[in-house]
């Protein structure tokens, strides 16, 4: 995918072409369904949210400035909307469907011991606080770069590598037990 299929797209979509739009949902969908997923951990909730997102992203078009890539606005778009409906849940709600949600399918590559600790990273990483979570979904989960990551989260990249280091520790804190028993294993 190109940077500038986007601009173009976004530019036809702007001067009335309205089928252009088709052209970014395909490009961005599932994507924005995956990060919405990490999230919520509910598929359904999460298609939910990808075409909420998507359709705000459509309506707030004119608003792209186009010197941030469309996928750095598009996601910080999505963040707002997804930490907007997280809002509006229980923290015991969110802490018990992100330890029970679904699991996302692993590699084929991946062996049973793998896949599990892959689980518990998972599960640890969305009992984290939104923000070193949002930090540590973005830059690993989406492989974005620190430019592009701190863009989508509207901080200094300085804050986001902060924010990665903190995040990181926690992780490392609350998987301790999980390392223990993976090291025991082998």
């Amino acid at each position: 995918m190109s940077v500038d299929e986007d601009a173009a797209d976004v530019t036809r979509v702007l001067n009335g072409d309205l089928s252009a739009f088709e052209c970014i949902v395909r490009r961005w969908q599932a994507r924005l369904v995956a990060l919405a997923w990490r999230f919520f951990r509910n598929q359904d909730l999460a298609e939910e949210m990808a075409q909420e997102a998507l359709l705000k992203i459509y309506r707030s078009l004119s608003r792209w400035r186009k010197e941030a890539a469309f996928s750095t606005w598009a996601f910080a778009v999505a963040l707002n909307l997804y930490r907007s409906r997280l809002r509006r849940f229980s923290p015991e709600f969110v802490a018990l469907e992100a330890a029970t949600g679904e699991i996302a399918p692993a590699s084929p590559d991946l062996t049973f011991e793998q896949e599990d600790f892959a689980r518990e990273v998972r599960r640890a990483v969305a009992l984290l606080p939104a923000k070193y979570r949002d930090a540590l979904v973005l830059f690993y989960f989406h492989s974005m770069n620190l430019s592009e990551a701190a863009a989508s989260l509207d901080i200094p990249e300085g804050t986001l590598k902060a924010q990665l280091h903190r995040g990181r520790a926690m992780l490392a804190k609350r998987l301790k037990g999980t390392f223990s028993a993976i090291k025991e294993d082998r």
